[in-house]
Parts: C-alpha cells; sequence; structure tokens
C-alpha cells in the first residue's frame, strides 16, 4: 500500500512560483510510476507531469512544458511539482497519484493542495 500526502499549495499571483510536494511511504517505491494531476469544478482530472521514480523519466502536459518541472527525492521519498509562470488557467486543486510501472490506472492517490493564482 502507498499513502501520499501532498503539501505546498496556496495562493500565488500571475507569474509567480510555487513548489508543491509530495511525501510517499510504502515499500518498493522504485516500482511506480508518480503523477501530478489538477482538477477544477465540472472538469475532469487532467494530467499535468510524471516521473518514473526509479529511473525519473518524466512526462509533460503541453499546457505546462517550460513552466512545470517534476522531480523525486528518494532520499526523503518525496515528489515535486515546482511550478513557474503560473497563469490563472493553473489554478486547480493538485493531486499527486501513484501506479505501478506498467499499469494504466493510478491507484493511490492524495488529498489534494488548492493552488489559485490570482491575475
Amino acid at each position: 500500500q502507498v499513502q501520499l500526502v501532498e503539501s505546498g499549495g496556496g495562493l500565488v499571483q500571475a507569474g509567480g512560483s510555487l513548489r508543491l510536494s509530495c511525501l510517499a511511504s510504502g515499500r518498493t517505491l522504485s516500482r511506480y510510476v508518480m503523477g501530478w494531476f489538477r482538477q477544477t469544478p465540472g472538469k475532469e482530472r487532467d494530467i499535468v507531469a510524471a516521473i518514473t521514480w526509479s529511473t525519473s523519466r518524466q512526462y509533460y502536459a503541453d499546457s505546462v512544458k517550460g513552466r512545470f518541472t517534476v522531480s523525486v527525492d528518494n532520499n526523503k521519498n518525496t515528489v515535486y511539482l515546482r511550478m513557474n509562470s503560473l497563469k490563472p488557467e493553473d489554478t486547480a486543486v493538485y493531486y499527486c497519484a501513484a501506479k505501478v510501472a506498467g499499469e494504466k490506472e493510478y491507484e493511490h492517490w492524495g488529498q489534494g493542495t488548492q493552488v489559485t493564482v490570482s491575475s
């Protein structure tokens, strides 16, 4: 079982930066792919970025390429999402998720953290 706890959300002006953290607990985390998703009211939850824990291979949605960076700290069992040049349209609840590498669906989810970008 993997448990995920996000932190680092908040209110920031457009053009500013935030760093989200996701503390993961559980065995054999190296087997997992870690994803960051976001969701706004009335819309589906969309993937923003992902990273493979063992290889640090990364994926980014087109909307965040060049602005967001996902990384892992193995010593701290923590996944980060560094968000730069934030835009009002980045406002959402951000979720950390985990799935076993090779599986289709993310099966473990954090509670979410609110990010609000003011114009």
